[in-house]
């Protein structure tokens, strides 16, 4: 790293997030079929390549991310509960609820992740949100909190609708977020799976219709789409060596083949390096009379070459701490910054025990707030 910065902060621990794409940007010729499309690297979110990506468009049933990721957050995962029988009333994909069927949440998510029932997704949005026009909104207001400015939901299911509609870059970092979840990732990830459910249950077999499971090395998911206003429509993830990247394409009639192209070109690009985390700052400890030092554990970055070069590094670290720290307490963090904005942060640990044996005197407090520490 050329540009290697240290800032000691005279603040509380401040923990900085990212919620944007940034990065280096090469437009995405491998994914000529597609009207938009962009590749990220999924912990950064540094932009690989890019066609149209800020184009707003129908997503189809990659609409579902959003409604699983809800799902999950809601909890109570394996409480089995009746499916609203109006709710699964609904045209196309279908995991095959019937009226009276007893289902979790959990099966709702394999059936809304593998099979793209919109059944699935209809019967998890009542469920959760009391009714689905409930549920759309808790779906817009999760849209605003991540930053997703040009994202709008009308259905949980992804079917067209007047002003339903994402962008590759929004859909991106929804999948980026949703990809966290060790839940949702475990779930895009299967290809199958058995499970036992209805009136009375039985088992029964779901399939995943995400073919870049099979046919690429290293896949882990996500959802694919497809309707007939959005046509094909596919955000896909994979892994290799440290690096996982995030593909998305709306409107692409080679889909299968264009994200093969987008990530084989993205993995060549972007390797996962070491991160400089020797850190040699200190802390006063007020009412000891001594500092105590940090360390950080190793860690690494998935960025291109040229991201890399341009990476910064900042420490955040108060100008002091009260009532003793004990070994291996966490008091600040390192961020590293690409673009202004922080991609990475590492917990900064305290090196020693340092410990204050009585309450500080008035003269030691004063003394504290004009940084004297006695």
């Amino acid at each position: 790293m050329k540009k290697i910065t240290s800032l000691m902060l005279a603040a509380v621990l401040f923990v900085g997030c990212f919620s944007g794409l940034s990065g280096s940007v090469v437009y995405a010729q491998s994914a000529s079929s597609a009207v938009s499309a962009i590749l990220i690297e999924a912990e950064t979110g540094a932009v690989i390549s890019e066609k149209n990506a800020d184009e707003r468009r129908a997503m189809a049933s990659t609409t579902k991310i959003m409604t699983a990721i809800l799902t999950i957050e809601a909890g109570d995962l394996d409480k089995e509960f009746t499916v609203d029988s109006y709710a699964i009333m609904v045209e196309g994909t279908s995991m095959g609820l019937q009226q009276g069927d007893r289902v979790s949440r959990r099966d709702l998510l394999y059936g809304i992740l593998l099979p793209s029932g919109n059944d699935a997704a209809n019967a998890a949005a009542v469920s959760v949100g009391g009714s689905i026009s409930a549920f759309v909104k808790m779906m817009n207001e999760k849209a605003e909190k991540l930053g997703l400015k040009n994202t709008r939901f009308v259905t949980p299911s992804g079917l067209d609708a007047d002003g339903h509609y994402t962008t590759a870059r929004d859909l991106a970092e929804l999948a980026a977020y949703a990809m966290k979840n060790e839940t949702f990732r475990e779930i895009v990830s299967s290809k199958s799976k058995t499970l036992e459910f209805g009136n009375p249950p039985y088992s029964r077999t779901l399939y995943n219709s995400n073919k870049m499971l099979s046919k690429y090395d290293g896949a882990i998911g996500i959802k694919t789409g497809f309707t007939d206003n959005a046509r094909r429509c596919l955000v896909s993830a994979a892994e290799r060596n440290g690096v996982t990247l995030i593909a998305v394409t709306l409107s692409d009639a080679d889909d299968w083949n264009d994200h093969i192209k987008m990530l084989d070109y993205g993995f060549s690009k972007v390797k996962s390096y070491p991160l400089e985390t020797g850190c040699n700052a200190q802390t006063a400890v007020v009412g000891s009379g001594k500092t105590v030092g940090v360390f950080a554990e190793s860690a690494q970055i998935a960025l291109t070459p040229e991201d890399r070069e341009r990476l910064e590094r900042r420490v955040i670290l108060p100008r002091m701490v009260y009532g003793g720290v004990v070994q291996g307490q966490e008091l600040g963090e390192l961020q590293f910054v690409l673009d202004g904005k922080t991609v990475k942060t590492v917990p900064l640990f305290a090196r020693e025990t340092i410990e204050v044996k009585s309450e500080l005197s008035l003269w030691q407090k004063i003394l504290s707030f004009f940084g004297i520490y006695a």
